[in-house]
C-alpha cells in the first residue's frame, strides 16, 4: 500500500473529533515538556498546572485550529499547492504576528506524533508511523519554508 494510503488509512482510524483531543494532549504535554513555548501564549503563559491547562478553553481551542490545519493538509496531501497555501498562511503567521520561533514546530509535531502512537497503538503500525513522520517533516519544511520566505530574522534560540 502506498505511503498516502497507509497516511489516509491511519488518519480514518483517528477522526477529527478525536483528533482535537489528541491536539489539547498533545499541546498540554508540549507546554509541559519545552515551557518556554508557553511565552507565545498571553491566555495560558503562567499557568503551571498541566490539568488546569487541559482544561483551558484557549488551549482547546488552538488545539482545534492546530489540528484542524493538520486535516486540511491531509484532506489535500494530493494537492501540493494546497498543502503549501495552507502551510505558508500559517508559518507566515506564526513568524510575523506571533513571531514563533520555527523549532518549536518540529517539537510540536515530535509530541503530537507520541500522543497519537499512545492513544491509538493498535491503529500505528509501523506503516502508519513511517507516513505520519513523513507529515511530520512536510510541515516543518512547509512552515520553515514560510518563514524563510518573510525575511524571519533569526533571534536567540529559547531554551528549550
Amino acid at each position: 500500500m502506498c505511503e498516502l494510503n497507509v497516511f489516509r488509512v491511519s488518519t480514518i482510524c483517528v477522526p477529527l473529533p478525536c483528533l482535537v483531543t489528541v491536539g489539547t494532549t498533545g499541546l498540554d504535554r508540549f507546554f509541559v515538556n519545552f515551557p518556554s513555548a508557553k511565552q507565545y501564549f498571553s491566555q495560558f503563559k503562567h499557568m503551571e498546572d498541566p490539568l488546569e491547562m487541559e482544561r483551558s478553553l484557549q488551549l482547546r481551542k488552538h488545539a482545534r485550529r492546530v489540528m484542524g490545519a493538520i486535516n486540511t493538509v491531509v484532506e489535500n496531501l494530493n494537492d501540493s499547492e494546497k498543502v503549501s497555501s495552507v502551510l505558508a498562511l500559517v508559518g507566515k503567521a506564526h513568524a510575523l504576528k506571533h513571531k514563533v520561533e520555527p523549532i518549536y514546530f518540529k517539537k510540536l509535531t515530535g509530541v503530537m506524533l507520541e500522543v497519537i502512537a499512545e492513544e491509538y497503538p493498535n491503529d500505528f503500525t509501523p506503516e502508519a508511523h513511517g507516513a505520519w513522520t513523513k507529515m511530520k517533516t512536510l510541515i516543518y519544511t512547509h512552515m520553515t519554508a514560510a518563514y524563510k520566505e518573510v525575511g524571519w530574522a533569526q533571534y536567540p534560540t529559547a531554551t528549550l
